[in-house]
């Protein structure tokens, strides 16, 4: 067998590692018996997720990864408590988002062009379009890399435009139907990031620990990571995606005019609603706890800083071994063919709503070319960044600090409109979330603010 086979041999072999790693650590921690109740209580939470779950898992993209990397190469197991922190405070943002979707059956833009002075909106989504792109393009590079690891004789660019094109055509040629489904399994893949870092050996007093009080050295660095985790959990482009997809779920389910949109929303419903919600967020969390905690025990240990998602797999090759760096390379790849359309649908959603433009995955190519011409420009806009030679690093940056500009003033719209009782109705804030979604407006302007002095003073 020749070094090619083996290479074949094991990556094919690493989740099944990995897998099997798992299962030790679990019976270490005790014996479950699974009955057949349980695996059908399993199989109906699973039908009942949807939007919620995929805007979380969507959360956890390239650029993501590679925050939650720097995070624990840099300061260990100190920032692991930031996943807990952010969970609640995403899962309150994102469910304002659904409800607002859910109870008047319009995406969040076409809610505010309702509400608030149009120059405000218009702002707000040509930012969101920008942001989006040149998020577009760090990802599409990341996926590039992540698979140059794996099969190294395969070009960039043909790469590139591989992941470009099946993004594209999975948004434009398929119904909403299978495409949500598809992006609903897709989500499964960040789990190859919880089984990855329950293969080292961990202390898992100290992580616990950690997990729970806050370690801050208040360094120049240290803040402005802290806010580039902020800002890659509660994002302004999850806010427009998670409302819009109530609206697509809503019309799936034969609710395909505004009136039948506009009908009572029941309890059930938002109960619904909820569970799919928080259970996205906890997903979105747990994936950043689980990446903190991998790097901090091996690249921190080690004394390697990284810059970039795939040098975080290729440094960890040496440390964690061959299966735990192929199970990370795939897992940019699977988070960033997952992201990259929502990053797109996410603006053309906003942009289309703004100007009243016919829209949704659920039509045909030819019924919204307006709605998937946004698409594809902003995905080509993306594809271009990484031909023309830029910088996805710097990309990146600079759609952190058009992100803090936008997050706080969409974040008091999001507030103000959920907490309306003539646009809610029964189904209004309750005092607590209202509190706490000043207090998470409050907290990204600060995080946003905190950005641009990093960057530019």
């Amino acid at each position: 067998m020749n070094d090619s086979e083996k290479f074949i041999e094991k990556m094919a072999g690493a989740p099944a590692y990995v897998l099997d790693k798992t299962l030790d650590t679990s019976r270490q921690i005790g014996e479950t018996i699974i009955t057949k109740k349980q695996i059908g209580h399993a199989r109906n939470y699973w039908k009942s997720l949807g939007p919620g779950v995929i805007t979380g898992a969507a959360d956890d993209d390239p650029s993501g990864i590679t925050t939650y990397s720097q995070a624990g190469a840099m300061y260990g197991f100190n920032l692991l408590w930031l996943s807990a922190f952010t969970f609640p405070l995403m899962a309150i943002v994102q469910e304002m988002c659904a409800r607002i979707g859910l109870v008047t059956g319009r995406g969040l833009a076409a809610n505010i062009r309702q509400y608030f002075p149009k120059w405000v909106l218009y702002l707000a989504t040509f930012l969101l379009f920008f942001a989006n792109s040149l998020n577009i393009g760090a990802d599409l590079g990341a996926m590039a890399k992540a698979t140059q690891l794996i099969f190294p004789k395969l070009t960039f660019t043909s790469l590139l435009l591989t992941f470009t094109t099946l993004s594209l055509a999975l948004q434009i040629f398929t119904t909403y139907e299978k495409y949500a489904k598809y992006l609903k399994w897709l989500a499964l893949v960040l789990l190859s990031y919880v089984f990855s870092a329950l293969t080292l050996n961990l202390n898992w007093g100290m992580i616990l620990q950690k997990a729970v009080v806050p370690a801050i050295t208040f360094s120049r660095d240290q803040i402005f990571l802290i806010t580039a985790v902020l800002g890659t959990t509660i994002s302004p482009y999850l806010f427009f995606w998670q409302t819009s997809q109530e609206v697509e779920e809503q019309i799936l389910g034969g609710k395909t005019t505004l009136k039948l949109r506009r009908e009572e929303t029941t309890p059930l419903e938002i109960g619904n609603m909820r569970t799919d919600v928080w259970s996205g967020m906890f997903l979105s969390n747990l994936v950043m706890f689980f990446i903190i905690a991998a790097c901090a025990a091996t690249l921190f240990t080690a004394g390697i800083t990284i810059t970039t998602a795939s040098d975080a797999a290729q440094a960890l090759r040496p440390i964690a071994g061959e299966q735990i760096y192929l199970l990370f390379a795939l897992g940019i790849i699977g988070t960033g063919m997952l992201a990259v359309p929502i990053l797109a649908g996410s603006a053309s959603y906003a942009l289309s709503e703004s100007f009243g433009w016919k829209l949704g995955l659920y039509r045909k190519l030819k019924e919204a070319n307006a709605f998937y011409g946004v698409i594809i420009i902003s995905t080509g806009i993306g594809l271009a960044i990484n031909l023309l030679g830029f910088d996805p690093i710097k990309a990146l940056i600079y759609s952190a600090v058009v992100n803090g500009l936008i997050a706080p003033v969409v974040l008091v719209l999001i507030v103000l409109m959920s907490g309306n009782q003539n646009i809610m109705g029964r189904w209004t804030n309750g005092a607590l979330t209202t509190l706490l979604g000043w207090f998470i407006t409050l907290l990204m302007a600060a995080a946003g603010l905190a950005t641009i002095f990093y960057l530019f003073v």
